[in-house]
């Protein structure tokens, strides 16, 4: 199988992937990448009530230090500069799930390989159990996300190296 027949069958794959998200954390996922990604006027794009304006503001300050965060991804199984990126993972993570737009790790996963990078995948299980069980987050979620998170994620033995392939965005449909 040719490199773009892997690429297309992975970019299929996402694209099934991201179908099967609920519809509200599919939002959420293309509104944190505008955002993250800078990808056109998110505030105009996503704002409506005061509420969401608050939302995207601290997503916007959140994902700020996204660049930064990336470089400080380990390269190796050694512990050096791990609390560079979990203490700032967890915390970005935490404030994404208290929005209560996430439904389950696997979202969580979607969106946070896309805006950090393959490299991240081996951290976000602890990333997101360590988000998910802060205080911040209500105990009833706190209860369905932890239980999201499965088995075999949590103890996987490697993670895929291959970068994503399928950025979500949202796609304004003219009326007829």
């Amino acid at each position: 199988m040719g490199y773009e027949s892997k690429t297309f069958s992975l970019t299929i794959a996402e694209m099934r992937e991201f179908a099967g998200f609920d519809e509200h954390e599919q939002r959420f996922i293309e509104r944190s990448l505008d955002i993250a990604l800078a990808r056109g006027d998110a505030f105009k794009s996503w704002s409506g009530s005061a509420a969401d304006q608050r939302a995207i503001r601290g997503q916007y300050l959140a994902y700020r230090e996204l660049r930064q965060l990336r470089s400080a991804i380990p390269d190796s199984d050694g512990f050096d500069g791990i609390e560079s990126l979990m203490g700032t993972l967890m915390r970005i993570s935490a404030q994404d799930l208290a929005m209560e737009q996430l439904e389950s790790f696997s979202a969580y996963r979607f969106l946070y390989e896309r805006l950090l990078g393959a490299a991240v995948r081996p951290f976000l299980p602890a990333a997101f159990c360590a988000a998910a069980a802060l205080p911040q987050i209500r105990p009833q979620r706190r209860r369905m996300l932890l239980q999201s998170l499965s088995e075999a994620a949590a103890t996987a033995p490697a993670w895929s190296t291959q970068e994503p392939a399928f950025f979500p965005e949202k796609i304004e449909i003219e009326a007829a």
